[in-house]
């Protein structure tokens, strides 16, 4: 059995505290499906088993809750960690993308990692802390793109409720894609300049 099936069979026994372990650990980038499981809990608040504002409050509260842990991992932790990430050809590609959006962005990097770029996430929560970016900035921020992707997944799980795993399933599919897409381009930006340069 897979951990999106276990997930999908345990919800409805341990409902709230599940989802909030589920969403706390995915915004540490350990990968278990997060989207997934708030589109199941939006699917039962659709049926009367859940009241859908506790669903969104609770999802809320323990994405910002992963956020601020990574964000003080990677304050304390610092280059460290960071350079023991990237010794993974795939991480260091992640961690540079993460890496240039936050110098030039900011604020917005830190707003669009939580939702429509959300596997980048973890990482720039890491590269903040270990970067002193301002934590207030960091929170605010954070907060407002984790109100976007609870507030897409778990209306999506209500609007939806007949077919929450298929939709998860095509959403998570299209947030792979725009992260690998993103992550090419920069490389293909470097390499370009790198060309460049040695002309």
């Amino acid at each position: 059995m897979s951990f999106t099936d276990a997930l999908i069979a345990s919800l409805p026994a341990y409902g709230l505290p599940l989802l909030a372990l589920v969403i706390f650990i995915s915004c540490l980038g350990i990968p278990v499906p997060g989207s997934i499981g708030m589109m199941l809990m939006g699917a039962f608040a659709a049926a009367g088993e859940y009241s859908l504002f506790a669903v969104i409050s609770v999802a809320l509260l323990a994405a910002i809750a992963g956020d601020q842990t990574g964000y003080f991992i990677g304050r304390t932790g610092g280059r460290r960690l960071v350079e023991r990430l990237t010794r993974q050809p795939a991480r260091k590609a992640a961690i540079d993308t993460a890496e240039a959006e936050m110098a030039r962005r900011g604020m917005l990097a830190v707003f669009l990692t939580r939702w429509l770029l959300s596997p980048l996430g973890p990482y720039l929560n890491l590269l903040t802390g270990a970067t002193r970016f301002p934590w207030m900035r960091f929170t605010i921020a954070g907060a407002a793109g984790e109100a976007v992707w609870v507030a897409a997944y778990t209306g999506l799980g209500a609007a939806f409720s007949q077919n929450v795993t298929e939709i998860a399933e095509i959403s998570g599919s299209i947030s792979g894609l725009l992260v690998t897409g993103g992550i090419a381009v920069y490389l293909g930006i470097k390499l370009f300049a790198a060309l460049r340069s040695s002309r």
